[in-house]
């Protein structure tokens, strides 16, 4: 058969309609894909061994003759196993397959393989349990350097590496975009070479230019589309010039002394409103370090001028917590705020829509209900987007849109992050926006105490859940899934095996068995708002004691009284991500705990974990994740509407970014539209990865 980029995967041998489906979580649909598709990592399973000189740490290859013909035996219903020995000059091996069939007629007595897999060693017997084997003379994943992948269950990792090599041949279809002269003048591989090498590299060094190649390309179109948004910005003119009250003015309303960064940053915000240039500025601060204070000074700028703000948060439970908090705090100088979620009838839809149009509300808070068509404002001139990762570039301009009518200039954004992220990779990431940096946590706010615990001091851990229930404390326990999860490995492969904890089943399970005498809650995201709402009235009020939840609750809730964290299967989850649930306690008077339970054996899960006890500082915390996941994986999904970096690392590769930067900035000198034919497959690609914005060009 003959395949293109475009040969949808289920065409291919090996791949039904169950496994295509469970490809196409993984965003697989086409050969094109796959190629695209580059590995987490690599193993490196060149050096052979003996029988006897094999390690016993590690997965190694050995090369063997089959001495028998494989024995198949049925345990007992579900459990078979075949059994057989293989030969070399040094001694004999025993081999078990659990469950895999096939082997009885794959492997043939006195033929040679290469068997991979994990030597054990019983007095003088050594044995293998389900290797991975090949014939010798027909190897394609023993004695090589081989790719991992990011998996889902019932894929496996040698079905993914079957396939893409099927796909390699298709590597000569995809058209070169980078232009010859940056090919030439930075040394780049083509773009053939590096897709093969990127998935089999034959040789480190084939690896290492394979890798060069591809994250300059990733961080060249990155820099090209960073330079057209700063460019539109540039042309945005003039904004609304909001003059600045005395300071005492505000400083009256907060019942807290603000942090000397809260301040300054405060001063930046101040301004750039009364510059008479649209701000675009993102704040970021530590969990708890005081960005909604910064967030109500510029709220209140705005309304002290005559004119309207809307703050944008990423979820009903955070937009509500909002709400309360901003009313409490500006009503007392006469600023209406207002609340416009999913979760509101009709009837009060219609009334907050014609109060915002009228102008009698000063600040309305909402989730992406703020984005929907009946919206109008009376005069918009400041934005907040609250979690800037969950809302994409286009999110905000579509917002921005709205303060058109009535012939406002373009408004000022203001952009919030809990996500600390490196100064230098923030202004590189955020090219659109200045970056200011609230550094200091508010006075008296005690470290939370982080412990990893794995599943044999469960009960302990529920025994300490009861102390701090009956000292009066509340607490929280997050899980990585909603539901159980109904995907099973297909037969045969090795599969990562999801024992996760999930919220239904787990909150009946410790309310029925384990804290009968306790009130315990459950919140996710598909319960209806109202339910969400009210669920954290309950638990805000006290009536919940233990709260069973998903990650719904890891940005910006607020319950004081709450002072232990647990999460389950931590290693499922990023430092980033920890680091934020970790920041729901520890808010009141109260010492706080965040216990990080997990059952993985996985070495460099666990220094993660241990990395995240062993520092609350968020800056230390996202390098380590950016680090370890890449960027990708470190502003989660594509929400954020910026592009992901599948290989570039932007915290190790700088001298490739500055090269990056340069190409691009060479390139747009001679091009600035990049509108010559010879440039039209940059400015495709520009656009393909920048899709959140769809209009980056205009």
């Amino acid at each position: 058969m003959s395949i293109s980029l475009d040969t949808p995967v289920i065409q291919l041998p090996g791949v039904g309609e169950a496994r295509s489906k469970k490809l196409e979580k993984l965003g697989l649909t086409r050969c094109g894909d796959l190629l695209a598709y580059y590995p987490r990592d690599y193993e490196d399973r060149r050096q052979m061994y003996t029988i006897r000189q094999a390690p016993l740490e590690g997965r190694v290859c050995i090369r063997a003759m089959a001495a028998e013909h494989p024995r198949k035996a049925r345990i007992r219903k579900g459990l078979e196993l075949v059994q057989l020995k293989v030969v070399d000059h040094t001694g004999a091996l025993h081999l078990t397959f659990f469950n895999q069939g096939y082997v009885e007629k794959a492997l043939r007595a006195g033929e040679e393989y290469i068997f991979f897999g994990t030597v054990e060693e019983q007095g003088r017997r050594r044995s293998m349990v389900n290797p991975i084997f090949e014939r010798v003379g027909k190897q394609d994943f023993t004695v090589c350097i081989m790719p991992i992948y990011r998996l889902t269950a019932g894929i496996s990792n040698h079905l993914l590496a079957s396939l893409t090599r099927q796909c390699l041949p298709c590597a000569a279809q995809m058209a070169d975009s980078l232009p010859p002269s940056v090919r030439q003048r930075y040394r780049l591989a083509s773009s053939e070479f590096a897709l093969q090498a990127i998935h089999f590299p034959p040789d480190e060094e084939s690896l290492d230019l394979a890798r060069r190649r591809l994250a300059f390309e990733e961080l060249f179109y990155l820099s090209a589309g960073l330079t057209f948004l700063k460019g539109r910005r540039e042309t945005l003119g003039a904004g609304c010039a909001i003059p600045t009250p005395p300071w005492d003015d505000f400083a009256a309303l907060l019942p807290f002394q603000p942090t000397d960064a809260q301040r300054r940053v405060m001063k930046e915000v101040a301004f750039d409103m009364a510059s008479g240039r649209p701000m675009n500025r993102l704040v970021q601060g530590d969990v708890g370090s005081g960005k909604t204070a910064v967030a109500a000074y510029a709220a209140f700028l705005s309304a002290r001028a005559g004119y309207q703000t809307a703050l944008m948060a990423p979820t009903e439970v955070l937009a509500e917590q909002h709400y309360r908090s901003l009313s409490a705090l500006l009503a007392p100088a006469g600023i209406r705020v207002g609340l416009l979620t999913g979760a509101l009838t009709p009837k009060e839809k219609r009334g907050l829509h014609q109060a915002l149009a009228e102008g009698t509300i000063d600040l309305a808070v909402g989730t992406q209900a703020l984005l929907s068509q009946g919206v109008s404002f009376h005069r918009l001139a400041l934005i907040v987007a609250d979690e800037q990762h969950r809302f994409g570039v286009a999110q905000r301009a579509a917002l921005a849109g709205k303060s058109e009518t009535g012939g406002m200039p373009p408004p000022h954004v203001l952009v919030m992050s809990a996500t600390p992220i490196p100064r230098t990779l923030a202004l590189i990431i955020y090219g659109d926006l200045d970056v200011s940096v609230i550094d200091q946590l508010p006075p008296g706010r005690t470290p939370v105490e982080t412990y990893v615990v794995r599943e044999d001091k469960r009960q302990r851990m529920y025994n300490f859940v009861r102390r701090q229930v009956a000292e009066g404390r509340q607490v929280y326990i997050v899980c990585p899934a909603v539901e159980e999860n109904p995907d099973a490995a297909l037969p045969g492969e090795e599969s990562p095996a999801l024992n996760l904890k999930a919220v239904k089943t787990y909150a009946q399970q410790l309310q029925t068995q384990v804290f009968p005498e306790l009130t315990v809650g459950v919140l996710h995201g598909k319960m209806r708002p109202r339910e969400k709402e009210a669920v954290m009235a309950a638990f805000g009020r006290g009536d919940i004691q233990v709260l069973v939840s998903t990650t719904v609750i890891e940005v910006g809730v607020d319950v004081p009284n709450a002072s232990l964290m647990i999460v389950e299967n931590a290693d499922r989850f990023g430092l980033s991500q920890l680091h934020q649930l970790r920041g729901r306690v520890g808010r009141g008077k109260h010492q706080s705990y965040c216990v990080l339970i997990t059952a993985t054996r996985n070495v460099e899960a666990m220094g993660r974990l241990r990395t995240l006890a062993s520092t609350t500082d968020g800056f230390r915390i996202s390098e380590e994740d950016l680090k370890l996941r890449g960027p990708g994986d470190f502003f989660g999904n594509r929400q954020h509407g910026l592009p992901q970096m599948k290989l570039a690392d932007l915290t190790g590769d700088m001298r490739l970014l500055r090269q990056a930067q340069q190409a691009a900035r060479e390139l747009l000198e001679e091009d600035p539209t990049l509108s010559r034919v010879e440039n039209a497959p940059v400015r495709e690609r520009v656009r393909r990865l920048f899709a959140d914005t769809p209009d980056i060009f205009n």
